[in-house]
């Protein structure tokens, strides 16, 4: 079993920034890899990004490529979304996930392809 616990939400207004973080224990985590979605009400969970804890590569969705960044520490367990120029359409519940798995490419980006899920993190970004 794999424990996450997301922290750093909050309200911000346009432009402005937020860092969100993600704590993961639980079972050994050196092959994990960490991924973070985001759902608006209404709206089905969307792919942000994921780090892959070894090599550390990482891939971000093009809807937020350029503006969040995904990054992570190994030793500590700790994985970060950096959110800068928050728009309105930010708004949503973020949680972070993660798998044990091998994926190669650019996956894992679907909910489903994630075991373990944290409770989320409410990000409003007003206009």
């Amino acid at each position: 079993q794999v424990q996450l616990v997301e922290s750093g939400g909050g309200l911000v207004q346009a432009g402005g920034s937020l860092r969100l973080s993600c704590a993961a224990s639980g079972r050994t985590l050196s092959s994990i890899i960490m991924g973070w979605f985001r759902q608006a009400p209404g709206k089905e969970r969307e792919f942000i990004a994921r780090i892959k804890w070894r090599g550390e590569s990482t891939y971000h969705a093009d809807s937020v490529k350029g503006r969040f960044t995904i990054s992570g520490d190994n030793a500590k367990n700790m994985v970060w979304l950096q959110m800068n120029s928050l728009k309105p359409e930010d708004t949503a519940v973020y949680y972070c996930a993660a798998v044990q798995r091998a994926f190669y490419g650019l996956g894992p980006t679907r909910p489903y392809e994630y075991d373990y899920w944290g409770q989320g993190t409410q990000v409003t970004v007003s206009s």
